[in-house]
Order: structure tokens, then C-alpha cells, then sequence
């Protein structure tokens, strides 16, 4: 059953596949909730349609809709034929518990890493049939579409992981690189990248969402990366410098060196196009009807400086990242086509449906005149006929603004004033951000015009300082520098707009007014920066790449847009989030709760747009600061920086059976037999199956005693590095305890079958080797562990609270009196009494939660090694340090954390440079002042 309207448009969960889509019938002009995800492709108005019930053209994405499955099929199947580097890695990124919740992966980004890996390590057959177009170039490109909002340098941060770190690990395999190349079409964009080098500079994106295991962090950094403007690649003048010196025209090994650098050595270098939509093939010198000389000439010497690059050092694979990868047809003037590289695609629609951009509302309907298709004048106010020849001559800035134009403005300044008045009430102090998308420099300078001469009766959007009047030709000049300007940073005076040309303001030279410019185009919205009180953004074509303030509510497009590419990149402009908060219940339980962008003039028809909800963009509630206060220096606690911890052992080992905790695998995890069937024509041919059992592998390499042998073997290379003793004593003692433990009755199989079958039992045992060795390991660890060693983090070897990275919560939170961190953030009413008796007992010197301080501890659990992350770190008035646990309900894998958790202190206490150590757990709100009166005690 169809409705006539869409109630909500957030349906999916970001970090799930897409389970259901909204889909529209011109027929009973309804939507309906479709099961399943939706196809990947694009739709387009038909020819001489104008109206909302125009169903398009949906021209679907052939090779992303075939990839897709075979991924997912890849993905069940334990990523078969990919490295060891690469499993480990793949595993890592889907484990929610290896980052904070608000470090969590999206579905998108961890979809389009792994088809960037399947494309290159997946088995040969299960890649038959897949032809990836050429851009008509020498070297591969493949292409990561993805929306706005969607996380696309994150998911360029796990590639450059995954390349690195199998290159670093298997250096002579080419389908790797360590040399990585990253061009952005920008100078903001390019600051923006510098999250991806690969040092270990605060902020870096891979400690900032933990992309990287900790024990491969070493190998990473071996990793070389480049980031730099498209505007490097433009040829060097052979007329600068002195006239006297005749330099000639830059060889193509004189130009990969100047624009190498540090890596013009490096050969098979991988490199990575952002927005990589500048980057197509386009002739020297051609014309292209409906698009600017400008980007003929960008996408042309961006093309021709990676061929020249590839000639002298080899592309291994150039990956396109962009949210709108389309190139001209040079057929029609707007006509573009989807590059035809693209090998995954996460639309604006899916990421709408997620919850990963604002949700936008467009303007169907008013009580004015309508158009002869029956819609709103407002829907595209560009093309009502007089008002397109009003914003196309060549009038003086004073000449005022057509009649509905002006309407429009106060209709949408309306609503903006009411929001403004809504974030104000709701302590924001940013304002809300209008932009306009103008036609062309006169009417821009018109539309400013009229706001500051209030000829548009929304005063507050002309305040001084408030509105930000956009030169494109003074920004692209400050985007094309490889660096800012060396010196000061240019700043504001009497906190006046420095495009206010009414207003006083320092004398700047013109490099430093554009680097202002830039600087406040990209810090709209952003606390004590220059863009910081912007509210009216008034700008010619589609703002500066990149810019991704989250305070846009209102847009009004005053162009024609002849495409759903240009929509949909000026829609993106005001589509970031300010919030990225799962609901815990209500409505939205598991999903992100709705922002609003409201939409005049921008006729993105087959843009979803939601119904029945006011018009108003609700505020987000200001999320409370929390930081580590100056002021507190005296409740600072610090800890060493534990990366792992080596034992040594004693030289005579033993294992009590009795004292080993079962372990339990499920028959059910593990394929055992498979039937395969021939491909005729395409189709798999069921009438000539064939078996795969591993029951006739087990009987002949399956023998018990290999099976002892090899798990004995891999534990001893666990035990060998810190073994003081004879290797050979060694390893006969581990295979006489492993014998031991493999023919006990610690290890069950279910179902009973396979417990009482024995070449079934060693097939379980064949294919869980590593839960079985971790399991063994763990059990012979604590008894026979003659000295801990903890081994530090050379970087940052002790961690403190001081070192934690300012943040934002919605959440309950309550001050602190006694700990270095102002507030403490409650995830339950258990933690607030705990935090209450914190802050009072006697026995507390100082106290924090560890709630994103970086504490953590390495345990292995299940044959996976994973991170653990105390609820509290307290200081005793004694001086001692307790490591304390909030827990209920037990389990076996709390169990394991603490065990761990013991062997960091008895480590931490063992090495004597830390003070005292110890760790408790609370099991009941009115058990901590016991806890701590105990620990208190002890000198």
C-alpha cells in the first residue's frame, strides 16, 4: 500500500547494509517501502518533462550491480585468496568494539574498501566475467562512488592501510604499493588530507578511528605518502626565472621529480584522485559545449601529468574517490556521463535513507501562481521567464532584485529567522548558515546589494560581519597555492567580515585577502575561526571543493541547473550533519535522529524529500564540551602505554587439565563439504554437481599426530622469542601438553556427532587451529610465567589525561570535583552512583572515567585479539592506583579481560617505575566504598 507522502526518510542504519529503500510509482503517484537495497544507478528527467510525476530515466550501473553480490558472497566466505595482512585488517574494521561508538565504520566505507580489495585478491574465477573500462588512458583507474557525508577519506585512509601494510609485509607482491599519491583539487581539500599521512601526528585518522591493529602501527609508518594540489601537474614555464637561461620545455623526468619530491625514486606508485570528477580525459585544446575552459583545462593537465608520471615511474592503480564522478559528453550542453570505472556506488538516496546527511525539504507547493506544469514558481525560480531575463543582464549591482526573487528571500529568510531564534534558545552560538548559488558575478553583487540596503526585510541575515560575499576568481586563486602564505595568519579587525567592503579592516596584500577569504569560506560555522559568525553565504557557481560546514540550513539556487549533477553538488553543500548520535530509543531507536536543510529553487526532482513535518530545521541539541580542565592539574593521572607484554618462562613447563576452561566449537561455523556445479552460458548447469568433502583430507593429512604437531608448533612460536632455555626442551614440552589437551575432554564439539566421530572431530580441529592454540597458549601462560616484561608505545611510552583530545556529548554528564576531566558522561545510573562516591570518599586523590582517554588493554578471546577498556582510573590517598570495572551480569569473555587486566598490573608493578597498581571490580552500586576503604589499606 502506497502513501501519498513519505513520513520518515531515515529507515536504514549506517552502519548495516541498505535492508529496504523508498520507491515511487508515477502511476498512483505513492511511494512505497520496498524490501531490499536499492539497484545501483542514476535517474534523469525525461526529454520535455517537467513535472513531479516525470518517472525519469533510470539508467542503471550494470557492472556495480554485478560486483555487489559476488562481494558479499566473498565476505561470507572468509575473504578467500586474501592475504593474511588483508583478513586481519578486514576483521579489525568490522569489529565494533576495536573504536568508540562514535568511531564506528559505515557500511559504505567498509563496502567500498572491500571491493577495492576483492578487485585485487579475490580468486581469479570469482572475478570471471568482470571487465572494468578503461578511461581511455595507460594506466587502471577504478572509482569509489560515494555521497557526500558518506566518509570518503576514511575510506581512503583504509586503503592506503591495506596497500601499505602488504606492501611493507610482502614487499616483492605488485599488486602492493608503500608509495602512495594523493592529489586534491584544492588547497582547503589538500589541508584537509593531511589526516592521512602516515606519521604519528595527533589527529591522524588512523589512531583516530584505530584503522590500524597497534602491533602493525611500525609497519605502516614505512608507508611514503605525497598529498598535493592538481595544480603541481601543470607543466613548469619555460619562460620564468631569468631571461638569460633558456630552460626549454620540462622533460617528463624533470617533472615527476619536481613533482614527486620525496618520492620521484619510488617506482609502481598508487596514487588517489579526491573529487576526482576533475580528472577525465579531455583533448588538448578542445572546446566542450556547456562547460568552462577552466575545466577542460584542469581535467586535462590533471590526466597528462599522471601519464607522464606513469612513463617515468609506473601507476600501479589510480582510485577515484568523488560523490559525483561524472564527465561532460560534449553531446549537449550539460549532458554528462558516470565515469565508467565506477566500481561501487553509495548514492545520495542511500545515504538520505541512512541517516548520514540532513534530510532535505524542497518547496512543491504555494498560494501563488503556479507554472504551467502546476508547481511552484519557488521549485526553480530561475526559470520563470522574466525572472531568468532579469538575472541575466548586465545590471549594476543597486539594480533591485526581480519581484519573487525578493519574495523568495523572505519566505526562506522567514524560516531561517526561526530557526536562527531556535539554535539561540538551544545555547548554540553559531547562527544558522543561508547560501545562495548565483548565476553569475552581477547577480550575486545584487543579491548582497539588496541585503545590506535591507531591501530584503530579514535584517538579521545583513548584520555586519554576517554576510560573506564570495569572489570565485580571488578563491580559486587562493585554492591553486600548494601553501598558505608564510607569516601571521590574516585575521579580522573589530571582528568585521573583510569582504565587507563598508567595513574597517586591516590593510592586507591581495594574497593575504584571498587566504582570508579561503580561511572563512572554510571555517563557517566553526567556533573562534573567521568564518566563525557567518550566517549569509552569496556565492557564484558551486562553492570551493571540499566545503563541508555542518551549519547549512537554508539554500536558494538562483541559476538554471540542467543537470542532476548540479543539484545534487549544490544540495550536497548544506547536506553535512552536526550530529552523529544513534538513537538509543523512540522512533529512531538504532538510527541517526533527522536534520532538515529546507530547498528554494533547486529542482532536484528525483531527490527524496520528506512530507509532513514542519518546516523549521530543529536544532540539534549543543553537545556539552568536555576536555581536560587547565585548572585541575593536580587530579592528572597518567599510565604507561602498554603495546603488548612478553613473558618469560620458567624452564620446566606444566598444565593442570583439570584447571582448563572447556572450549566449545560449534560445528555449525565451519563448511566442511560444498557442491559445485559447471557454468553453461552463464548459468550454473545443477544437473552435473560435484562434492568438495574434507572427510577423504582429514583420513590421509589429518592424522592426530600431525594435528598435535602443528598445534604444538604454532604455540612454540608463540613461547620461542622469550624462552631463556634449550628451544629443543621447549618444544617437547609443548607437544607433551598439547597431546595431553587435545585427547581430554576440555574440548567439546557440537553437535555430539562430531565429538563422537573421530575424523569429523579432526576436521573440526583442522580448521579451528588458531582458537585452538590461542586456547592452549592462554592456559599454559599464567602458570608457567616466570617474569612479565611490558614492552611501551616508543612514541608516547606514559599517556595521561592531559593528552585527551577535547569532545562533545549529548548524553547525561554531571561536573567533577576530584578528577583532571570536567565532566563525567553516564552511561547508566550504576556508573552516576560510582562517580557521585568517587568525587566524595576520603580514600580518592583523583579519579577519571576512561571514557575516550585511551586506556586500553590487549586480551585475546576466541583466537581474536581485541581491546578492553576499564570503566575508572583512581588515585588513592596512599598513593596507589586502582583499575576499576563496572560489571553486572558475568561472562566467560569478562572473565578473560580480567585475567588480562591482572597481568597488566602484576606487569606494570613487576617493571617498578609506575608506583603500586591494582584492580577491582564493582558487581553492585553500594560495593565501591568496601572497594576502595580495601585498596586505601593496603601501604
Amino acid at each position: 500500500m502506497g502513501t501519498a507522502t513519505i513520513p520518515k526518510l531515515i529507515i536504514n542504519s549506517p552502519y548495516e547494509e541498505p535492508a529496504q529503500h523508498w520507491n515511487y510509482d508515477p502511476k498512483t503517484r505513492t511511494f512505497s517501502l520496498v524490501e531490499g537495497r536499492r539497484p545501483a544507478g542514476y535517474v534523469t528527467a525525461t526529454p520535455g518533462a517537467g513535472s513531479f510525476d516525470d518517472p525519469g530515466i533510470f539508467t542503471p550501473l550494470p557492472l556495480v550491480n554485478q560486483i555487489r553480490p559476488r562481494v558479499a558472497a566473498w565476505r561470507e566466505k572468509g575473504y578467500a585468496g586474501a592475504s593474511g595482512v588483508t583478513k586481519a585488517l578486514l576483521e579489525h574494521w568490522r569489529d565494533p568494539e576495536q573504536r568508540d561508538s562514535s568511531r564506528r565504520l559505515f557500511f559504505c566505507q567498509l563496502e567500498a574498501i572491500e571491493i577495492l580489495i576483492w578487485l585485487t585478491e579475490s580468486p581469479a574465477a570469482d572475478r570471471q566475467g568482470i571487465e572494468i573500462p578503461s578511461d581511455g588512458g595507460p594506466f587502471t583507474r577504478l572509482c569509489a562512488k560515494m555521497a557526500t557525508g558518506a566518509g570518503k577519506t576514511i575510506a581512503m585512509a583504509m586503503l592506503i592501510a591495506w596497500q601499505v601494510l602488504n606492501k611493507t609485509t610482502y614487499p616483492q607482491d605488485r599488486r602492493f604499493s608503500k608509495h602512495i599519491f594523493v592529489l586534491a583539487p584544492g588547497l582547503t581539500v589538500k589541508n584537509r588530507l593531511q589526516v592521512l599521512e602516515l606519521n604519528a601526528k595527533p589527529g591522524n585518522f588512523y589512531d583516530e578511528f584505530t584503522l590500524v591493529p597497534t602491533g602493525m602501527l611500525d609497519r605502516l609508518r614505512q608507508g611514503k605518502i605525497l598529498i598535493r594540489n592538481w595544480h603541481t601537474l601543470m607543466p613548469d614555464d619555460p619562460d620564468a626565472g631569468p631571461r638569460v637561461v633558456k630552460k626549454g620545455p620540462e622533460s617528463d623526468e624533470a617533472f615527476t621529480r619536481r613533482v614527486l619530491g620525496d618520492i620521484a625514486n619510488a617506482q609502481n606508485i598508487l596514487v588517489i584522485n579526491d573529487e576526482a570528477h576533475h580528472a577525465w580525459r579531455a583533448a588538448p585544446k578542445s572546446t566542450i559545449k556547456g562547460v568552462r575552459k577552466e575545466d577542460i583545462e584542469q581535467a586535462t593537465r590533471w590526466i597528462e601529468g599522471l601519464d607522464r608520471i606513469h612513463k617515468t615511474r609506473g601507476i600501479q592503480t589510480c582510485f577515484d574517490f568523488s560523490a559525483t564522478p561524472f564527465a561532460p559528453t560534449g553531446k549537449a550542453s550539460g549532458e554528462e556521463t558516470l565515469f565508467g570505472w565506477i566500481v561501487s556506488d553509495f548514492g545520495l538516496n542511500d545515504a538520505i535513507e541512512s541517516g548520514l546527511v540532513k534530510t532535505p525539504q524542497v518547496v512543491v507547493r504555494d498560494d501563488g501562481q503556479l507554472t504551467k506544469e502546476q508547481k511552484s514558481r519557488l521549485y526553480h525560480i530561475y526559470m520563470v521567464p522574466d525572472v531568468k531575463d532579469d538575472l541575466n543582464r548586465n545590471a549594476e549591482e543597486q539594480v533591485p532584485l526581480h519581484d519573487l526573487v525578493n519574495n523568495a528571500y523572505v519566505l526562506l529568510g522567514k524560516d531561517w529567522l526561526e530557526t536562527a531564534a531556535k539554535w539561540k534558545d538551544a545555547g548554540r552560538d553559531v547562527p544558522p548558515v543561508m547560501i545562495t548559488v548565483a548565476n553569475r558575478t552581477e547577480t550575486a553583487a545584487r543579491v548582497k546589494y539588496a541585503f545590506t540596503h535591507k531591501r530584503i526585510q530579514i535584517d538579521e541575515l545583513a548584520e555586519p560581519g554576517g554576510i560573506l560575499h564570495i569572489d570565485s576568481k580571488v578563491l580559486e586563486k587562493a585554492e591553486a597555492r600548494e601553501e598558505a602564505p608564510e607569516g601571521d595568519d590574516p585575521s579580522l579587525e573589530n571582528g568585521n567580515n573583510s569582504n565587507d567592503e563598508e567595513s574597517p579592516r586591516k590593510k592586507l596584500s591581495k594574497k593575504d585577502q584571498a587566504e582570508l577569504l579561503r580561511l572563512q569560506v572554510d571555517t563557517v560555522g566553526q567556533e573562534g575561526k573567521p568564518g566563525e559568525k557567518i550566517q549569509n553565504v552569496i556565492s557564484v557557481g558551486m562553492l570551493s571543493e571540499g566545503w563541508d560546514a555542518r551549519t547549512v540550513t537554508h539554500i536558494m539556487g538562483l541559476r538554471a541547473f540542467t543537470s542532476q549533477l548540479l543539484c545534487e553538488q549544490v544540495v550536497g553543500r548544506g547536506l553535512r550533519r552536526t550530529s552523529y548520535e544513534i538513537q538509543a530509543d523512540g522512533e529512531f531507536k538504532g538510527l541517526f535522529k533527522p536534520e532538515y536543510v529546507n530547498i528554494f529553487g533547486v529542482p532536484f526532482r528525483f531527490l527524496p524529500h520528506e512530507g509532513g513535518v514542519e518546516t523549521v530545521p530543529t536544532p540539534p541539541e549543543p553537545p556539552i564540551p568536555v576536555f581536560a580542565d587547565p585548572n585541575r592539574k593536580e587530579y592528572e593521572i597518567s599510565w604507561p602505554n602498554i603495546i603488548r607484554i612478553d613473558h618469560e618462562y620458567r624452564t620446566r613447563l606444566d598444565l593442570t587439565l583439570s584447571d582448563v576452561p572447556v572450549l566449545e566449537l560449534d560445528a555449525l561455523d565451519t563448511a566442511t563439504l560444498a557442491e559445485m556445479a559447471p557454468v553453461v552460458e552463464g548459468r550454473p548447469d545443477v544437473t552435473q554437481l560435484t562434492e568438495i568433502n574434507l572427510r577423504e583430507l582429514a583420513q590421509k593429512r589429518g592424522r592426530w599426530q600431525t594435528i598435535i604437531f602443528r598445534t604444538a608448533q604454532e604455540v612454540y612460536d608463540q613461547m620461542e622469542p622469550t624462552w631463556t632455555g634449550n628451544k629443543e626442551i621447549l618444544l617437547a614440552q609443548v607437544v607433551g601438553l598439547v597431546e595431553q589437551f587435545i585427547g581430554s575432554d576440555r574440548i567439546v564439539i557440537t553437535p555430539p556427532l562430531f565429538n563422537q566421530d573421530d575424523v569429523r572431530r579432526r576436521i573440526m580441529l583442522m580448521l579451528n587451529m588458531t582458537k585452538v592454540v590461542q586456547h592452549i597458549w592462554q592456559s599454559i601462560r599464567p602458570g608457567n610465567t616466570r617474569a612479565l616484561v611490558p614492552q611501551f608505545d616508543r612514541e608516547h611510552p606514559i599517556r595521561s589525561t592531559g593528552d585527551m583530545r577535547p569532545w562533545g556529548t549529548r548524553k547525561p554528564c554531571e561536573i567533577t570535583k576530584l578528577s583532571h576531566i570536567n565532566l563525567c558522561v553516564f552511561d547508566s545510573t550504576w556508573e552516576a552512583s560510582e562517580a557521585f562516591e568517587l568525587d566524595r570518599n576520603q580514600a580518592v586523590a583523583a579519579w577519571a572515567k576512561n571514557d575516550h582517554l585511551g586506556f586500553e588493554i590487549l586480551y585475546t578471546y576466541q583466537g581474536t585479539v581485541r581491546k578492553y577498556r576499564p570503566d575508572f582510573l583512581i588515585r588513592l590517598r596512599n598513593g596507589a592506583m586502582l583499575v576499576l570495572e563496572v560489571k553486572g551480569q558475568d561472562s566467560q569473555e569478562n572473565q578473560t579481560k580480567r585475567e588480562f587486566l591482572d597481568e597488566w598490573v602484576e606487569a606494570v608493578n613487576g617493571h617498578g617505575g609506575f608506583g603500586r597498581w591494582a584492580c577491582d571490580v564493582s558487581r553492585h552500586p553500594m560495593d565501591i566504598p568496601g572497594i576502595l576503604e580495601k585498596h586505601d589499606r593496603v601501604m
